[in-house]
């Protein structure tokens, strides 16, 4: 019984290994194809290690030519950086409430929250605008990092880490003195951390892979951010694939950082998440 079960274990390791290499060889292939002259790229058989490098020419063409990515990577890491830091004190603290924080009609507010989250993001993008342009905050980064900070996943993905908070906690804090704000942040928010953390980085790749808020809300070249500089990067670089795959390849490097540095904080707070489930 217990051979069978160990060779069942290599077996289905061996499988889930070669099909995680299937699903990696797009990506070891764009990071090949960067580091490639332009005829080199679609070379047959497939040249996975080049054998003529060109990195510095690529490269340098991505980050210092007519389109900078140096400009696009500012832009993008301040919006990002911002998004995710409001957007994690608006839902954390939307969720402490809808959690521990008793007020007439709490229950019919949370529903009309994940209402809102049923609605298709593309579907309101004309209202958005409208209330933009009414706040003249079109064209400016303050319009995006608002738009994108306000997150009715988030505050329904935190409300449940808060509510897994044992009440005695908080009710012996409240017989020492403390008020909601004392409770919720010296309380709450520590042990919670391992969802803030799943829910930062989530937010974080969220907004740097955002195309369609950019592409409406941004109308000037020097406020551009990283995705619509890889589009127009691609369209005015015509057929100079191994350009594209260089700017593609400095787009995906901070989300691979971030992952690499939260990934601890990620499975924790997936693992609290199934225990509580």
């Amino acid at each position: 019984m217990t051979k069978n079960y160990n060779l069942g274990k290599v077996i289905s390791t061996v499988l889930m290994l070669i099909l995680g290499l299937v699903f990696l060889m797009p990506f070891l292939w764009m990071i090949s194809a960067s580091f490639k002259p332009e005829v080199d790229v679609f070379k047959y058989p497939i040249e996975w290690i080049p054998t003529n490098w060109q990195i510095v020419e690529n490269y340098k063409e991505v980050w210092l030519g007519e389109h900078s990515f140096s400009l696009y990577y500012w832009n993008t890491i301040k919006v990002t950086l911002l998004t995710t830091l409001v957007s994690v004190i608006v839902s954390s603290m939307a969720a402490y409430g809808f959690s521990h924080v008793n007020f007439k009609g709490r229950n019919a507010l949370f529903v009309v929250v994940l209402m809102t989250f049923m609605v298709p993001n593309l579907s309101i993008i004309v209202p958005q605008f409208m209330i933009l342009k009414w706040m003249n905050l079109i064209d400016t980064h303050l319009g995006l990092i608002l738009v994108g900070s306000f997150s009715a996943l988030g505050t329904f993905m935190l409300r449940q880490f808060f509510l897994g908070i044992h009440k005695e906690l908080l009710d012996a804090a409240r017989m020492d003195g403390a008020g909601q704000y004392k409770m919720f942040t010296t309380i709450a928010l520590p042990l919670v951390q391992p969802a803030l953390a799943t829910y930062a980085i989530l937010r974080f790749i969220w907004t740097w892979n955002d195309y369609s808020n950019p592409l409406v809300f941004i109308r000037s070249h020097h406020l551009e951010t990283v995705q619509i500089g890889i589009q127009k990067f691609a369209s005015e670089s015509g057929v100079y694939y191994s350009l594209i795959m260089a700017g593609t390849v400095s787009a995906i490097i901070p989300l691979i950082i971030i992952f690499i540095i939260g990934q601890k904080q990620v499975i924790e707070g997936i693992a609290l998440g199934g225990v509580k489930g």
